[in-house]
């Protein structure tokens, strides 16, 4: 019967809206499981050949962190970008980038996404709602969370790749306006992950959850992966150990444009001034095994 379907369509909502309006405007989402293991990373660094020295030498060690004090942030990997070129490299990395999460996640590894700009779509998620929750952190004395870091000209000379004119390598360029909406769909937000684009968020689930490591992975190298509040320079200064997964990122950078060579070689040389000034970066291959302290490698 018509009148019964209907009948039951509004218990239905009647029951679910009951169920949401006694839900406690407190209610915590469970934090991930603390999980044994330890990713052994090789991390590659570029280090003076001697004091004062412009030259520089690729250094290699190995470098263990315990999977429950790391986290994996995926920096400004959206649906889509003005530059056609850029967005296409993000298309061919996606695929690749979320393999790796996908196997760090199950080793116990904190997944955070951090779409720049677009965080209000997922508000009402879990995924949301867990890094919101967390008790705020005081920082050190002075620290703005939420401002853009700069480059240090203290720390570090200008970076390799000249983006002032363009930055955009298509062939004819278009406004630099928005063509995004939310994080790139092949990207999967599941489980205990978390969504965040606030500096003073990660802060505050960083200290709340004992993570001491970072991984910083996603686009644009010589920007946002190095600039935004919770990028490359704001974690190293905040004290956190930090590598950045070379091969899961790319630059935003024009061969027309200083110092003319491809955009591949333009993305490699932002990757050595981050490891000569900033941090080691390692191979994403790194982050999809652990050792275990009794069985080894698994």
């Amino acid at each position: 019967m018509i009148w019964q379907r209907s009948f039951m369509m509004v218990v239905l909502c009647a029951i679910s809206f009951l169920v949401h309006a006694q839900e406690p405007s407190d209610f915590t989402f469970p934090n991930r499981p603390k999980v044994p293991g330890k990713l052994r990373l090789n991390a590659r660094e570029r280090k003076p050949i001697a004091a004062e020295s412009k030259e520089f030498k690729v250094v290699e060690r190995a470098v263990e962190w315990n999977v429950n004090e790391t986290a994996i942030i995926i920096c400004d990997m959206w649906d889509g970008h003005y530059c056609r070129l850029a967005a296409q490299r993000v298309n061919v990395m996606v695929p690749r980038m979320n393999a790796v999460i996908s196997a760090a996640r199950s080793q116990g590894v904190m997944i955070i996404h951090a779409p720049s700009g677009t965080v209000d779509l997922y508000a009402d998620s879990s995924y949301r709602k867990r890094m919101q929750q967390a008790p705020a952190a005081k920082g050190p004395e002075g620290w703005q969370f939420n401002k853009w870091c700069d480059c240090d000209l203290t720390r570090e000379p200008e970076l390799p790749v000249d983006v002032s004119k363009q930055p955009c390598d298509d062939p004819i360029t278009g406004a630099a306006v928005r063509q995004f909406s939310k994080q790139h769909p092949g990207l999967e937000i599941i489980g205990y992950d978390g969504i965040s684009d606030n500096g003073q968020e990660i802060w505050n689930f960083c200290e709340a959850n004992g993570i001491k490591n970072i991984v910083l992975m996603g686009v644009h190298t010589n920007m946002c992966v190095l600039g935004r509040p919770f990028g490359i320079r704001a974690m190293v200064k905040l004290g956190r150990n930090v590598v950045l997964a070379r091969d899961l990122t790319d630059a935003m950078y024009d061969p027309r444009q200083p110092p003319y060579v491809s955009h591949t070689r333009g993305t490699e040389l932002v990757i050595e001034h981050i490891e000569k000034y900033w941090c080691p970066s390692i191979a994403s291959t790194d982050l999809e095994r652990v050792i275990d302290g009794s069985a080894g490698p698994r």
